[in-house]
C-alpha cells in the first residue's frame, strides 16, 4: 500500500510538472474546459434562483379544511391539536367562522345579503401550509386531513405548484442536456491532450518498457494529468460564475426593487460547487483513460 501511495505521489507531481512545462497550451486547455463548464454551472445557479424568486415572489399554496357547521370548540381543539402534532405540516391557522362573516359584511356588495340571513353560514376553518411542497404530497396531504372527524372539505390549489415542479423540471432537463452534451466536448479536449502528451512522451514511454514498467506505471501519470487538467478547467468555470454572479447581482438587485422584491442574487451552492469540481476531474480522467487505452494499445 506504501508503495502504491509513494507511486502515485511521484506520477501526480510528475503530470503536475508536464502541466507547468507548457503553460499557454495548459492554459488555452483550462480555459476551453472552464467555458464548456461554466454553461451547465451557470444555468445550475440561474435555475437555483429562479425558483427561489418565484417562491418568494408567489404566494405558496395552502390546504384549506372547512368543518362542518356543527363543530364545537372540542372538535376544533382535537383538529388544533393534531396539525400541530403532524409532520407534513408546517403552520397552520384557525378562520374563526364570526372574522369569516365580519369580513364578508365588510364587503359592499355583499352586506345587504349577508344581514338578511337568519345566521352564520359560513364555517370555521384552517389554513395549513404544507413542509413539502411538491404537487403529489400536498394532494395525499389534503386527502388524508380531509378525513378527520368534523372536516367537511379540503381545498387544495394545487395549480401553482404543479406549475412550478413542471417548469423546474424543463429547467433542469436542459441544464442535464447541457451539461451531457458539453460532458461529451471536455472528454474529446481531453482524449486530443493526452493524445499529444502519448506521443510527445513516446520514447519515455518505451524506455520504460524496456525497464519492466507495467502498463499501470505508464499510464498513472497521463491520468492523473487529465484529472488535474479537468479540475483547473472545473475551478476556472467556477471562477466564471461566480464573477458572472457578483457582475449581475447589482442590474438583478435594482431590477427587482422596481417590482418592490426583496430578492439577490446568489452564487453556486456549496453542494453544487463541489459537483461542478468533481465532474470536471472525472470527465478530465474519462478522457485520459480512453485516449490511454487507445495509443498505448496502438503502440
Amino acid at each position: 500500500m506504501s508503495m502504491w501511495l509513494h507511486q502515485s505521489g511521484d506520477a501526480l507531481r510528475l503530470a503536475a510538472r508536464r502541466l507547468i512545462a507548457s503553460p499557454v497550451n495548459t492554459l488555452l486547455s483550462v480555459l476551453a474546459i472552464g467555458v464548456a463548464l461554466a454553461l451547465p454551472a451557470g444555468g445550475q445557479m440561474l435555475l437555483a434562483n429562479a425558483l427561489q424568486l418565484a417562491r418568494n415572489s408567489t404566494p405558496a399554496p395552502q390546504i384549506s379544511l372547512f368543518l362542518d357547521l356543527d363543530a364545537d370548540k372540542r372538535a376544533i381543539r382535537d383538529i388544533d391539536g393534531r396539525l400541530k402534532n403532524h409532520p407534513g405540516v408546517k403552520a397552520y391557522r384557525l378562520i374563526p367562522r364570526e372574522d369569516t362573516l365580519a369580513r364578508m359584511k365588510a364587503n359592499e356588495g355583499l352586506a345587504d345579503v349577508i344581514e338578511a340571513l337568519p345566521k352564520n353560514p359560513f364555517p370555521d376553518a384552517f389554513t395549513v401550509l404544507p413542509a413539502d411542497d411538491r404537487p403529489e404530497a400536498m394532494e395525499q396531504l389534503a386527502a388524508e386531513l380531509g378525513k378527520l372527524s368534523k372536516v367537511a372539505h379540503a381545498q387544495l390549489d394545487s395549480d401553482w405548484a404543479r406549475r412550478m415542479a413542471a417548469l423546474l423540471k424543463i429547467g433542469r432537463t436542459g441544464v442535464l442536456l447541457m451539461a451531457l452534451l458539453l460532458g461529451v466536448g471536455l472528454i474529446a479536449i481531453t482524449f486530443n491532450i493526452i493524445r499529444l502528451q502519448v506521443t510527445t512522451h513516446r520514447a519515455e514511454i518505451e524506455l520504460s518498457r524496456l525497464l519492466g514498467a507495467t502498463d499501470a506505471f505508464i499510464r498513472r501519470p497521463f491520468h492523473y494529468f487529465g484529472v488535474l487538467l479537468g479540475l483547473a478547467g472545473g475551478i476556472v468555470a467556477w471562477m466564471i460564475v461566480a464573477g458572472a454572479t457578483w457582475w449581475l447581482r447589482g442590474p438583478i438587485s435594482e431590477l427587482a426593487q422596481l417590482y418592490s422584491l426583496e430578492f439577490s442574487l446568489r452564487p453556486l451552492a456549496l453542494v453544487d460547487s463541489i459537483a461542478l469540481l468533481a465532474v470536471a476531474a472525472a470527465l478530465g480522467g474519462i478522457g485520459a483513460s480512453l485516449s490511454l487505452s487507445k495509443h498505448l494499445r496502438d503502440d
